[in-house]
């Protein structure tokens, strides 16, 4: 795993809001983490939250046929959590965000079938229960991501105009620009990625995804990280029922059970 950035990678980051890092893995690991990965979609069956006591089930709508998606499989395995919450990875992030440490919002796959349909544009952080300007995703290519089978698209610098207001995935591409009018004047960028790539994005980016036009399926593992010390914004989330009775907004959301620290960096100490 290739965890270290330059200054301009951060700087790049940064101005745009996304990042592309060729090379991320090597041939091996993505053959181990798409194996891992595999085995857990496998073992959840039709369920898309894994180690949870709140039920997300697979259906037959829009959303369901843009990918098959499964949350957390780093609950139920190890392999995938050695990955997802690597300190090195979350180093790595916090260098990019500019922030002392992230933990796990959560994992998931993201496995656009054969001829599955558009990820239209939307931002990441307005669905979490917790509101950051530095959340950010790792999204990995454990097969190549094309232009043909629905590989990212990014509106570089849309995260400095983002704000806290979902908008869902549907049917229109465009959708966003009900919301975010003044995103529709900025130009798309394909982000086309080999196996073992990975791409960081802040969680205020817009960003989307093609339909997939070719009979193989498009495998990716992502993961959303919040940045520690964040507060619980009231949004139930993935978060579990009887942990949410617990919370009041406000409340720091640093429970190792549901959202394990990754890294957090220790200040130096002077004498």
């Amino acid at each position: 795993m290739k965890t270290h950035v330059t200054a301009e990678q951060i700087h790049s980051y940064r101005e745009a809001g996304w990042l592309h890092c060729p090379g991320f893995l090597d041939a091996d690991e993505v053959a181990e983490l798409k194996g891992a990965v595999l085995d857990a979609v496998a073992q959840m069956g039709g369920s898309k939250l894994a180690g949870g006591k709140r039920e997300m089930k697979e259906g037959g709508g829009y959303y369901d046929k843009v990918f098959t998606q499964r949350i957390n499989l780093w609950r139920i395995n190890d392999t995938v959590k050695s990955y997802m919450l690597n300190p090195d990875l979350g180093r790595m992030a916090s260098e990019l965000e500019g922030v002392d440490g992230f933990r796990v919002w959560h994992d998931q796959t993201l496995i656009k079938e054969p001829f599955g349909n558009q990820t239209s544009l939307h931002l990441d952080n307005p669905y979490w229960s917790f509101s950051s300007p530095h959340a950010t995703s790792i999204w990995i290519a454990l097969e190549d991501a094309t232009l043909e089978n629905g590989c990212l698209w990014f509106l570089p610098g849309s995260h400095r105009l983002g704000r806290f207001e979902a908008v869902g995935i549907g049917a229109d591409m465009n959708g966003i620009f009900d919301v975010y009018p003044e995103m529709a004047e900025i130009d798309p960028v394909a982000a086309p990625m080999k196996a073992g790539d990975c791409s960081f994005h802040n969680g205020l980016l817009a960003h989307g995804a093609g339909a997939n036009m070719t009979r193989k399926r498009r495998i990716a593992m992502t993961c959303g990280y919040m940045p520690d010390g964040s507060t619980f914004n009231g949004q139930t989330n993935i978060l579990p029922p009887d942990y949410l009775e617990t919370l009041t907004e406000g409340d720091v959301l640093d429970d190792e059970h549901q959202n394990p620290l990754v890294y957090r960096r220790v200040a130096e100490v002077t004498t």
